[in-house]
């Protein structure tokens, strides 16, 4: 009953929330909540028997998450997890909104949560995760952090308060650096086989003396286009990924060695892999869905590597191509150091930050049909274009355009969306 009072008026704060944006109200309910029952994260965080499993780094934590997730719900663990990656303490509390009984009793036995790499440290001093999995540290969000090294030590402090299994990214160096510090839990790896694409995919620099790569566990051995191979403790399983791109290979094999680790003897590898070659992919992340028939591939770009990845991902010959760059881009210089030789052509570019983004296309020679800030003239504009002959329709945006489009077209569910 202690909590009650509580969860009541936040699911009403959510409600009055939603009448008003339909799919949002999950930060202010959880906020709510956070002040009037501070106490209930801890005491649901404490009640899991398999405890907590946490997974935080600059990039890939909610496709790694939702990989973990599914395969541990194949094998018959019920799992409380963030599915609409709202990663930040509030966002938490929101979860709990959504799951608990009005009590505030969270049914599973285990919790897996994908968590910010700025709050990630602040919410293990309360709950000291089980096993976590660190993905990365890559350039993002300077305005926000500054420097790559003040992830790199939040990330360590998640490090040193996990109880069981650390795993880490042998190809990243500021994991490499927290390896190196005092540590409780037994440290596994994963990574590439081929170090020269693992250089590739945009880690931080740490300006030191290289550490030498670990040996790993769980390796990426082959992709092509979408088929990769994977080596997970001597066992290799073969799938196709939900998405483009070899960081999303990476993701594959963080979510094995973490599964592995969680299920141990209990991990049936087979059932892994078919979980994995059936599971759609994280909302915006090469999602497809169709829009007044037509269908439209949504890709998602964060930060600088983010976008350089994802653009020389591209398939050949695309065309139909919106661009649109939201308010969350606080400084869009980064954009400069983008190379879209990848990028044919651009219908259509849009979002608070049209005119920089339009600028750095043209400096490259791409010179779009019409560049607005108001997202609905684009997409009704973009969308009336004639039909691709040779591709897909794609919607290239960063995260505050994305869900500013998402939500005019109707898109509110983080669980709707289909391989």
């Amino acid at each position: 009953m202690r909590y009650l009072p509580a969860i009541v008026i936040g699911r009403l704060v959510r409600f009055g929330v939603r009448l008003v944006r339909p799919g949002g109200g999950s930060a202010l309910p959880g906020l709510v909540l956070s002040k009037i029952a501070p106490g209930i994260l801890r005491r649901t965080f404490d009640r899991f028997t398999d405890g907590l499993v946490v997974i935080t780094g600059s990039a890939g934590k909610s496709t790694t998450t939702k990989m973990v997730v599914a395969i541990a719900r194949a094998h018959g663990l019920e799992v409380f997890t963030n599915p609409t990656t709202a990663n930040i303490k509030q966002g938490f509390y929101a979860s709990i909104l959504e799951r608990s009984n009005l009590l505030g009793k969270v049914p599973g036995q285990v919790a897996i949560l994908e968590m910010d790499e700025g709050h990630a440290a602040e919410l293990v001093a309360e709950v000291a995760p089980r096993i976590s999995t660190i993905m990365n540290v890559v350039e993002d969000q300077l305005d926000r952090f500054v420097d790559p090294a003040v992830v790199r030590e939040k990330l360590g402090v998640v490090a040193s308060a996990t109880t069981e299994d650390l795993i880490m990214n042998a190809d990243d160096q500021n994991l490499l650096m927290i390896a190196q510090g005092e540590l409780a839990a037994s440290v596994h790896w994963f990574g590439l086989a081929d170090k020269k694409a693992a250089a590739k995919l945009g880690y931080a620099e740490t300006y030191l003396p290289p550490l030498t790569s670990p040996n790993t566990t769980s390796t990426v051995l082959e992709l092509a286009e979408k088929q990769v191979k994977i080596a997970c403790h001597g066992k290799m399983v073969g799938f196709e990924l939900p998405s483009r791109g070899m960081h999303f290979a990476v993701d594959a094999a963080a979510a094995l060695e973490t599964v592995k680790q969680l299920l141990g003897d209990r991990l049936d590898m087979e059932l892994a892999r078919k979980t994995l070659a059936e599971l759609p992919p994280v909302f915006a992340r090469g999602e497809v869905v169709e829009i007044r028939g037509v269908p439209v591939e949504f890709i998602l770009v964060q930060n600088p590597i983010s976008t350089q990845l994802n653009l020389d991902n591209l398939p050949k010959n695309l065309e139909r191509i919106m661009f649109a760059i939201g308010r969350d881009v606080h400084d869009p210089s980064w954009l400069w150091t983008v190379q879209p030789n990848n990028l044919p052509t651009v219908d259509v570019v849009t979002g608070f930050n049209v005119a920089e983004a339009e600028l750095w296309l043209s400096h490259h020679g791409i010179l779009p049909g019409l560049a607005t800030d108001d997202l609905e003239v684009a997409f009704d504009h973009w969308l009336a274009l004639p039909e691709p002959e040779h591709s897909m329709r794609t919607v290239i945006f960063s995260a505050d355009a994305m869900r500013r489009i998402r939500r005019m077209l109707g898109f509110t569910s983080p669980e709707e969306v289909q391989r």
